[in-house]
C-alpha cells in the first residue's frame, strides 16, 4: 500500500478539534482505525456504492485514508449510513468522519498505486451502473454479483426485511432489500457493499434455518449488479437513501396477506450489528454444519385470533378448529353468542398464530372474506356452569385432539405448510382406494375435480385441483380425517405445486 501525505496537512497529520467532532460535511471524508495491512480495494469498497471516488490518500503509518467523493451529497449518504451502521473491515471497526479539507491535493508519484486503483476501481462501478441504468436496476454482472437472491423455504414464521438486514449485515454492509413473492414462495433481493461480503454471507448462510427447524435460507448470486429501490416501505429498503418516499403499499405479507400492524417489531435485534465478518472469523460449526439454526427470537405475541366477518349460518367451532389447524395446533375456539360473525381462536403459541394470521386473512370462507387479526384476549375463556346450551356449543376445547397436526417435535408437517390454493395434497390413502374412489367422494360433497394425479412414487399421496382456492378451502374443512376403510383416515393440507 502506498504511504503519502496531503500537501495541506503536515507530516503528523494533526486534525483540528472541530474535525474529531464531526464538523461540517465535506466531499473529503477521514477514515481512522484502518486494519495495518489494508488495501486500497477494501478503502474503496466502502465508499463506490454512494458514488464515484475523485481521490484516494492512504497513511500507512498512521492506519488512516483519506477520500474525496465526487459530490458533497454522496459524502453525506455514506456518513449518515455509516452513523446507524459502522461499517469493519476484517471484523474491524472503521471510523469515518468529515474533514476539514474542503478538497485533496495528491502528489502523484508518491500515490500511484493507490490512484491507479481508484481509476479502475470507479470504471468498474460506472460499468456496473451503466448496465443498471434501464430505469429497472437489471444490469448483468459478469461473475458474482454483490446481490443475493434470497429464497425463505419452510416458511412456518414470517420473515420481515428487518430481520433479513439483522442477520445479513453480520457481513457486510447491506445496502438495498428488495422482499416479493414468487411461486408462492418468499425472496427478496439483498445488495452489499461490496461482492466479497456477498460471498462469505452465502458461504456461511446457505442452507441455514432462520428458526428451529423451518424458515430455511436457500442463497444464490443474482444476475443483477445494481438493486433499484423506489420506496421505503415494508417491502423494500435503500438504506443509503432515506429520502425516498413510501409509497401506496398495501399490507400485504408473505403470500400476499396481510401481516400484523407490529409487524417487525416482533423480532427482538437478536443480532448485534456490524459489518465485514471475514470467512476466519466466522465460528467453525456454522461453517460445518449448515443446518444449525441462527436462533432468532419467534414473534412475542398473544396465541389468540379474532377472527370476523364469518357466515354465522355456515360456522362452526369445528370447521374453524380444522382450517386453522393447518397452520398450528388450534387448542380452543369460541363464537362469540351475541356477534356470531366472530370468533376466537386460541393456537398453541404467539408463532402459530402469527402464522395463521398471515396466510387465512383475507381468505374467503363460506362466501365471505374473512379478516383474522390478533386479539386482545391472552386466553379463550370455556363457558362458566350457568350458561346456556347453545353458548356452550359455540365454545369448543381441542387441546386433546387427535388431529393435531404439529404436536411431535420435528415432524415433516412443519416442512409442508403452505398458503390456501385450489390444489389439494391428499395422503394417507389406503391402497384399496382408487382415483374414481377419491373424485366421487370430493364430487358427492359437492366440489369440482379439475385435474387429479397419484403421486408416482408414493400411491398414498395424490393431488386434486378443485375450481377455485375457496371451493379447497371448503372441501379441505369437508374431508380432512374423512375415514377410507376401517382405519384409515384421510390427510388433506394445501399444496404449492400444480397439476
Amino acid at each position: 500500500m502506498s504511504s503519502s501525505h496531503l500537501s495541506t496537512v503536515d507530516g503528523t497529520d494533526r486534525l483540528c478539534v472541530s474535525e474529531r467532532a464531526q464538523c461540517v460535511p465535506s466531499r473529503v471524508l477521514h477514515l481512522r482505525q484502518l486494519p495495518p495491512d489494508v488495501s486500497e480495494q477494501e478503502v474503496l469498497s466502502l465508499a463506490l456504492p454512494f458514488g464515484r471516488v475523485s481521490q484516494l490518500i492512504t497513511l500507512k503509518t498512521k492506519n488512516q485514508a483519506f477520500l474525496e467523493m465526487a459530490s458533497e451529497e454522496a459524502a453525506v449518504t455514506m456518513v449518515n449510513y455509516y452513523t446507524s451502521a459502522t461499517p469493519s473491515i476484517r471484523s474491524q471497526p472503521v471510523y469515518i468522519q468529515y474533514s476539514t479539507h474542503r478538497e485533496l491535493k495528491t502528489d502523484n508519484m508518491t500515490n500511484q498505486r493507490a490512484q491507479a486503483t481508484l481509476q479502475a476501481m470507479n470504471a468498474g462501478a460506472v460499468h456496473s451502473g451503466n448496465m443498471a441504468s434501464g430505469g429497472e436496476g437489471r444490469g448483468i454482472a459478469p461473475g458474482q454479483s454483490p446481490v443475493l437472491r434470497i429464497i425463505v423455504e419452510n416458511l412456518f414464521y414470517p420473515v420481515t426485511l428487518e430481520v433479513l438486514q439483522q442477520i445479513f449485515s453480520k457481513f457486510g454492509s447491506v445496502l438495498k432489500i428488495i422482499t416479493f413473492t414468487r411461486n408462492n414462495q418468499f425472496q427478496a433481493l439483498l445488495q452489499f457493499s461490496d461482492t466479497v461480503h456477498a460471498q462469505h454471507a452465502k458461504a456461511t448462510l446457505d442452507g441455514q434455518n432462520i428458526y428451529n427447524g423451518c424458515c430455511t435460507l436457500r442463497i444464490d448470486f443474482s444476475k443483477l449488479s445494481v438493486l433499484n429501490v423506489k420506496y421505503n416501505n415494508d417491502k423494500s429498503r435503500d438504506f443509503t437513501r432515506a429520502d425516498l418516499p413510501s409509497g401506496e403499499l398495501e399490507p400485504a405479507a408473505a403470500f400476499g396477506v396481510a401481516l400484523p400492524p407490529y409487524g417487525a417489531a416482533a423480532f427482538p435485534p437478536t443480532f448485534h450489528q456490524h459489518t465485514g465478518l471475514s470467512m476466519a472469523a466466522v465460528p467453525g460449526s456454522l461453517v460445518s454444519h449448515p443446518r444449525v439454526s441462527l436462533q432468532m427470537a419467534p414473534p412475542a405475541v398473544h396465541s389468540v385470533l379474532l377472527v370476523s366477518n364469518l357466515n354465522p349460518e355456515s360456522v362452526t367451532p369445528h370447521c374453524l378448529f380444522i382450517l386453522f389447524g393447518v397452520y398450528g395446533d388450534v387448542q380452543r375456539v369460541k363464537i362469540l353468542f351475541n356477534k356470531k360473525e366472530n370468533a376466537l381462536v386460541q393456537m398453541s403459541d404467539a408463532t402459530q398464530a402469527q402464522l395463521a394470521m398471515s396466510h387465512l386473512n383475507g381468505q374467503r370462507l363460506h362466501g365471505n372474506v374473512i379478516r383474522v387479526t390478533l386479539s386482545k384476549h391472552p386466553v379463550v375463556q370455556l363457558p362458566r356452569g350457568g350458561a346456556g346450551q347453545e353458548e356452550q356449543a359455540l365454545t369448543r376445547d381441542f387441546s386433546g385432539s387427535a388431529l393435531h397436526r404439529f404436536k411431535k417435535p420435528g415432524s415433516k408437517n412443519f416442512n409442508n405448510i403452505f398458503p390456501p390454493s385450489a390444489t389439494l395434497h391428499l395422503s394417507n390413502i389406503p391402497s384399496s382406494v382408487s382415483e374414481e374412489a377419491l373424485k366421487d367422494l370430493f364430487s358427492s360433497n359437492g366440489f369440482a375435480v379439475k385435474a387429479f394425479k397419484f403421486f408416482q412414487k408414493d400411491r398414498k399421496m395424490a393431488l386434486m385441483q378443485l375450481a377455485s382456492v375457496e371451493e379447497a378451502i371448503e372441501a379441505l374443512i369437508a374431508l380432512h380425517d374423512h375415514q377410507l376403510d376401517h382405519n384409515q383416515h384421510l390427510r388433506v393440507s394445501f399444496s404449492k405445486s400444480t397439476i
